[in-house]
């Protein structure tokens, strides 16, 4: 069994992903690897970019390890994009309150005389 890390660029959050193989082809002339395996009992290839490849492996522990490794700088990393998310929320939440405020302030007003609105008009 070969194991895989693949760069994963579909999203920011997604990064990597990494899963076992039976067998892969790949020579020095070309710029991708294939890998084989079977879905659904059918078998299945796959091109992968060797540029797009972190590791391929037949030792399952250093694979294994290096994941983990992974993993755990992906859920530190997830935690600081957490913490700014709420963050951001809760300026979003403050920006929208500040704002409905003002307009709601402006809007007791509008109808004085010294603001020309024309919809005072209509």
């Amino acid at each position: 069994m070969y194991y895989v890390i693949k760069r994963q660029d579909t999203s920011p959050l997604t990064t990597f992903i990494s899963f076992p193989v039976p067998k892969y082809i790949a020579s020095k002339n070309n710029e991708s690897v294939i890998f084989e395996f079977k879905k659904d009992g059918k078998p299945q290839r796959k091109w992968v970019k060797k540029s797009d490849i972190i590791l391929l492996t037949d030792d399952k522990e250093f694979f294994i390890k290096t994941v983990k490794h992974f993993k755990e700088v992906e859920a530190t990393q997830q935690k600081l994009i957490d913490a700014a998310q709420e963050q951001l929320n809760q300026c979003i939440e403050t920006f929208t309150e500040t704002m409905h405020s003002e307009i709601d302030e402006f809007s007791e007003i509008r109808d004085s005389s010294d603001v020309p609105c024309i919809l005072k008009e209509l």
